[in-house]
């Protein structure tokens, strides 16, 4: 079969795929539209075939088709092409073939951002800052990040040979097997308080509410009383795995989550499926506005039910439901067939995908369209907004001047200075720097050259070109020159302004160097606003039980 043949294949997969999942009516309105379709891509592809002037990557092109008819509904609905289905498997499973470590592009180059504890990167002996130079003898100057990843990559126990430049001195060639890597859905699970535990779930792969139970259990055995379940920045996953978790914490039998499509097989209700674990232990879910769709099933439903409390900031806004299905030639094509709805009724979808404006642009549910919803004890919760949490944290953004250090790199570059100065004195994972470190890691930084704006000065900057063409700067511009002094950046006076927060992830990063992703966890307790009200909330019952109307 050739080349084309197959991607034209590929087409009628796709569109025969969406027809079956049509229900019958909609078949017999649609199915003569589905077949013009299917005909007239045929035809264009065979024209293409023998007429187009230059030679064709048909792979690509059917890709790019495919890619382009999806991207006219949701960002969920996506086509996974044969050589994409590691990644793929690595949403699904948490799990793919490699070295086992997180890299970072900086510049011409790929560095080591942090190996995973006890895995091949950091077994073979690579750290944190090791430029990557080769891998199996190829030059990797000027390749992208997702290419020196590809490189990496490779099924278990076949052999990796990496070159490396260590603290911008010396060049070591590591040889090593690669192995299956696992990412953990709990990277981390503590005690945070005599009797407060701690768990942190980056996932809902297959594995993750079994990590859950395994962390609870461990916790309860240590003489947690109370619990704190930490989504943030939990994009989502399986389904089936957030009403296990919700299952830990409420009867058997309950509700958790309904799930309604176009098509009658997809309405769908979720309840409990066993006797919880602890039915009365307080909890608190910590929730930002990078959880998303099986995140905010858990939290969604745990505050229906008034179950827990929900601290944090308001979530993603994703209640769409996908499922994905295998076509020919190992390809496979994820689909939205759903939205799904707390046991309150209420659908947590922000957007509607199908309304776009202005283009690319999507448009939010409008406030007139917000419905009220009750918990189970009364209180008000609302509908396509996310998950609104009970207790709001007040987050301020990072300073410009912070924002840009980061970007920059020069925190990490820091950071890997002070662990090659201080290799032999393992610090303390609550690390505070001393204010002579803060001083070396300033002249670090003037000695870089970088600029960066602040918000006042564009706000002005704004200011004067309507002041200009009003023509009024010229009775304005000694005050405003004033002024503009006043907000124009000063490295040296704004690294210490904003001296916590720069110390705060620069502090995080050097942990990491000795500690990996649990050291960062453990260090990050010191500032974090959303534990600390967590913490406030479980050592206070009365408040507790007031903000859940018990």
């Amino acid at each position: 079969m050739t080349p084309f043949k197959v991607n034209r294949t590929l087409f009628r997969v796709i569109f025969l795929l969406l027809l079956s999942l049509s229900n019958r009516s909609y078949a017999q309105s649609n199915g003569f539209e589905v077949i013009r379709s299917l005909e007239l891509m045929d035809q264009i592809y065979e024209y293409l075939e023998k007429y187009y002037v230059d030679d064709l990557d048909a792979g690509n092109l059917s890709k790019s088709a495919i890619d382009a008819m999806l991207e006219e509904l949701d960002p969920y609905t996506v086509y996974y092409h044969e050589t994409d289905i590691e990644d793929y498997q690595l949403m699904t499973t948490g799990q793919y073939g490699g070295i086992g470590a997180l890299i970072r592009k900086m510049n011409d180059y790929t560095y080591i951002a942090e190996p995973y504890e006890n895995n091949p990167a950091h077994k073979s002996g690579l750290i944190a800052g090791d430029k990557i130079l080769e891998i199996d003898g190829n030059e990797m100057k000027g390749k992208t990040s997702e290419e020196v990843s590809t490189a990496l990559k490779g099924p278990k126990g076949t052999n990796v040979e990496i070159t490396v430049e260590r603290n911008n001195k010396e060049k070591i060639t590591l040889s090593f097997n690669r192995d299956e890597i696992k990412i953990p859905d709990v990277p981390y699970a503590g005690m945070i308080d005599t009797d407060i535990g701690y768990i942190k779930l980056n996932s809902f792969t297959k594995t993750a509410s079994q990590e859950v139970i395994k962390a609870f259990l461990s916790l309860q055995s240590e003489g947690m009383e109370k619990l704190v379940l930490d989504l943030r920045g939990n994009g989502g996953g399986l389904l089936i795995e957030a009403v296990r978790i919700v299952n830990m914490f409420i009867p058997n039998n309950q509700i958790v989550v309904t799930t309604k499509g176009r098509v009658q097989e997809e309405n769908r209700t979720y309840k409990t499926m066993s006797e919880p674990i602890s039915l009365d232990i307080p909890l608190v879910v910590l929730v930002d506005g990078g959880s998303a769709s099986a995140s905010e099933i858990v939290s969604g439903s745990l505050q229906d039910l008034d179950r827990a409390v929900i601290v944090g900031t308001q979530s993603f806004g994703k209640g769409l439901v996908q499922r994905t299905y295998d076509l020919d030639y190992g390809s496979k094509v994820k689909l939205t067939i759903a939205k799904y709805y707390t046991p309150s009724g209420r659908c947590v979808q922000r957007l509607e995908y199908y309304d776009k404006i202005d283009g690319d642009a999507i448009e939010e549910v409008p406030d007139s369209l917000i419905q009220i919803f009750k918990t189970e004890n009364g209180r008000d919760v609302i509908d396509g907004r996310g998950v609104e949490p009970d207790q709001k944290v007040d987050i301020k953004k990072l300073s410009r001047l912070t924002a840009t250090l980061f970007r920059e790199n020069l925190i990490f570059d820091y950071a890997t200075n002070y662990y090659f100065e201080h290799q032999n004195d393992t610090p303390d994972v609550k690390l505070a720097l001393a204010d002579a470190s803060y001083s070396e890691f300033k002249e670090f930084v003037l000695s870089h050259d970088f600029t960066y704006s602040t918000a006042s000065e564009k706000m002005l900057e704004k200011m004067k070109e309507t002041a200009e063409d009003e023509e009024f700067y010229e009775d304005l511009k000694e005050e405003y020159e004033a002024l503009l002094k006043k907000v124009v950046p000063s490295k040296e006076r704004d690294l210490e302004k904003f001296k916590t927060e720069i110390l705060d992830l620069l502090e995080n990063e050097i942990v990491s160097r000795f500690y990996f992703q649990k050291g960062r966890a453990q260090h990050a307790f010191k500032n974090d606003k959303y534990v600390k009200s967590a913490l406030e909330i479980l050592t206070n019952q009365s408040k507790y039980d007031t903000i859940l109307k018990k």
